[in-house]
């Protein structure tokens, strides 16, 4: 019997990391789940397990690059090599641009950006290293396509990691190289996201005195969504299949992401016709 393809899954704990997991397992794949909340971790594996699949858990903080090496290394010590690697974990921070603190910046760009960062520079030379198609997918988020208020920290760590894995893919492309790329970016979905303070460390207490007033909204539009963790997954999984690089879920995004473009192209286009004149 063939070894099975792996898939590797960064904030696999819960929302859309332990939804991707479990896509993973019904695509017939081991799955590594990773997280840095353990007793949580545990459930994914046990869940992933009784969708067939084999799981292996690994408790790891996506802003240590030590910790993301010892992942890598544990995934190829288990299987041999990773298919699919998600890079996914992410918390958030809401609040006037002004009141952001400096933790709060380390915080939100150590996990949200630089996780992303570390998951390629640990597995992707082992990847590349086998030779064979395997397929990347970083996790951003519709809020890295447009802007919203009470959101630049959260924002800037988004519109980051597209920036990054699109030049990863031009890379990647300009090598030859048989890895795929991909970028998802979700609207708001039921997840726990808005209790990302749970796992912030403690070495960074001090949070901005604006930030809880914007987590109303946050919950009211996850409350209202109509697309689930699930269905992000699975989007993610065809996309992977599909090799198609922007992921975006949420029909909704679209007109975000026009109006955004239009006040730019509005503004380019007035600055140069009174150039012209």
């Amino acid at each position: 019997m063939s070894a099975p393809k792996v898939a590797v899954v960064t904030g696999a704990s819960s929302g859309i990391g332990r939804a991707l997991a479990l896509a993973c397992a019904r695509e017939g794949m081991a799955v590594v789940a990773a997280d840095i909340e353990a007793e949580a971790l545990a459930q994914t594996q046990a869940l992933v397990e009784a969708a067939g699949a084999a799981c292996m858990m690994q408790r790891c903080d996506v802003s240590n690059a030590a910790d993301v090496e010892l992942l890598a290394e544990a995934s190829w010590g288990r299987w041999g090599g990773v298919d699919w690697l998600f890079n996914n974990a992410g918390v958030a921070v809401l609040g006037t641009a002004w009141d952001a603190t400096d933790d709060d910046w380390r915080w939100v760009l150590g996990v949200n950006l630089m996780g992303v960062v570390h998951g390629v520079r640990s597995f992707l030379p082992r990847m590349q290293a086998r030779g064979m198609p395997a397929h990347i997918v970083n996790t951003s988020s519709a809020a890295g396509l447009a802007t919203i208020a009470g959101s630049a920290v959260y924002c800037a760590s988004k519109h980051a990691v597209i920036a990054f894995s699109e030049c990863l893919a031009k890379d990647l492309e300009q090598a030859g190289s048989p890895i795929g790329v991909s970028v998802l970016c979700p609207s708001l979905v039921a997840t726990h996201i808005d209790q990302s303070q749970r796992n912030r460390p403690a070495a960074l207490p001090e949070v901005g005195p604006t930030a809880a007033a914007y987590g109303e909204r946050v919950r009211a539009g996850m409350a209202a969504s109509a697309i689930t963790a699930e269905d992000v997954a699975r989007v993610a999984v065809d996309a992977i299949h599909a090799r198609r690089f922007y992921v975006i879920p949420h029909a909704h995004t679209g007109a975000s992401v026009r109006d955004r473009t239009q006040k730019i192209m509005g503004d380019f286009h007035h600055i140069h016709q009174e150039s012209l004149q």
